[in-house]
């Protein structure tokens, strides 16, 4: 079985590079559940405002969040989208394994 996605290597690289740091994954799941400005969402960590944007821009570049302005502030949504393709992605490779799995069931069950 060949997985086949409709993510580039760059961008699956960008996708998991981003959720493999536990405060970015914190900054996902609270965009998710709603908007947040990156104020607000500087103040939940104990960190500079400038580094919780650099974990914002990684997101964004991995297109897990969008940031638009409103009015005098830049507000951070989650890409559920991009979720779903990520997932994707992940169930298909789940499913290669699943079938080597049953593969080897069914050799060791020859008797």
């Amino acid at each position: 079985m060949v997985v086949h996605s409709e993510l580039s290597d760059a961008e699956v690289d960008r996708i998991f590079r981003a959720l493999a740091d536990a405060t970015r994954r914190d900054i996902l799941r609270r965009t998710l559940v709603g908007e947040a400005s990156v104020s607000a969402l500087s103040a939940a960590y104990n960190m500079s405002f400038a580094a919780v944007q650099k974990h914002v821009a990684v997101l964004e570049r991995a297109g897990l969040v969008t940031k638009k302005p409103k009015g005098r502030e830049r507000v951070v949504s989650g890409n559920p989208e991009a979720i779903a393709r990520a997932r994707d992605l992940l169930n298909q490779y789940e499913q290669i394994w699943q079938a080597r799995i049953d593969q080897l069931d069914a050799l060791l069950s020859e008797d």
